[in-house]
């Protein structure tokens, strides 16, 4: 799958006699294009609303950008997945630059862990959660102060002038 964007797609019935300023619905959706943005769009309002694609508009599609990409969040992602044995609904915690990334990560994750296929995939909600609401375990143990991971078997770096391609011995690679 290619690298997701979130999109909002603002969509309304068709304009009629009976409504003439029909109601917008809006979504966030996760997709690799604009194209398949719009196709979720409907899925969704289709299973939520009674409207179809044949009976309604797109009004707008515009992609949402991260107001802070430099910065590492925590994520909170709430889902629902059809299974081989069924509907579930699932809560799971991402670290990520951005929301796209956290998602990203979640489909990867859901594809690995559960066999579930992009389109058996809904997302619900995506929000950023601070670091004292984090509940999963696996995220917890990286928010901790002054987190460092050891660096063992380094390389020692050796001077131009005492470097060659061939060496007779391995390197010793423990301090």
């Amino acid at each position: 799958m290619a690298r997701f964007h979130e999109y909002q797609v603002v969509g309304r019935k068709l304009p009629s006699e009976q409504e003439p300023v029909p109601k917008l619905f809006r979504m966030r959706i996760f997709a690799p294009n604009d194209v398949i943005a719009k196709s979720r769009f409907w899925y969704f309002l289709s299973k939520a609303h009674k409207l179809k694609k044949a009976a309604g508009e797109i009004v707008s599609v515009n992609e949402i950008f991260e107001k802070r990409p430099e910065q590492i969040k925590n994520f909170g992602i709430w889902l629902r997945y059809d299974s081989r044995s069924g509907t579930h609904n699932m809560y799971k915690e991402y670290r990520g630059m951005s929301r796209v990334e956290a998602v990203t990560t979640c489909y990867q994750d859901m594809a690995a862990r559960h066999r579930a296929r992009f389109g058996s995939v809904q997302i619900i909600r995506v929000a950023e959660v601070a670091v004292a609401d984090i509940r999963r375990q696996y995220i917890k143990q990286l928010v901790t102060p002054k987190l460092a991971f050891p660096l063992p078997h380094r390389l020692q770096r050796v001077d131009k002038k005492h470097r060659t391609l061939y060496q007779a011995k391995r390197p010793s690679t423990f301090y």
